[in-house]
């Protein structure tokens, strides 16, 4: 049988936590992220050219939309992005910024606790 330790626990909620935000991400690239980047190519704006293939710049989209305002200086175009953001898109931005602060905490908690 299994014991029942602290390290256990914190094993089992850092596998949630990252399955949690791996579906986060992946929602919020595929609804809100290509819906955003359609309207701002009808536009004629295209995205990012430093972010060619890592896809970063959906992280920076959440964020703007979290934020809800224009940063003087930002890596992506916050005016364009906060037009095109729709309600649910605000939502999917919370959500996915919310789960990346958690998998943070929780795998600083078991770095600092149990990593030698």
């Amino acid at each position: 049988m299994v014991e029942d330790t602290t390290e256990l626990w914190f094993a089992i909620a850092l596998t949630i936590i990252f399955f949690v935000m791996a579906i986060a991400t992946f929602s919020f690239i595929r609804i809100s992220g290509k819906h955003i980047e359609r309207e701002m190519k009808k536009e004629g704006k295209l995205p990012p050219g430093w972010d060619s293939t890592m896809g970063l710049r959906y992280g920076f989209y959440a964020i703007t939309i979290v934020r809800n305002s224009i940063a003087p200086m930002s890596f992506v175009d916050d005016e364009a992005v906060l037009r095109h953001a729709r309600k649910k898109d605000r939502y999917l931005a919370l959500f996915l910024v919310i789960s990346s602060i958690a998998l943070m905490i929780v795998g600083g908690l078991v770095y600092f606790l149990y990593v030698p």
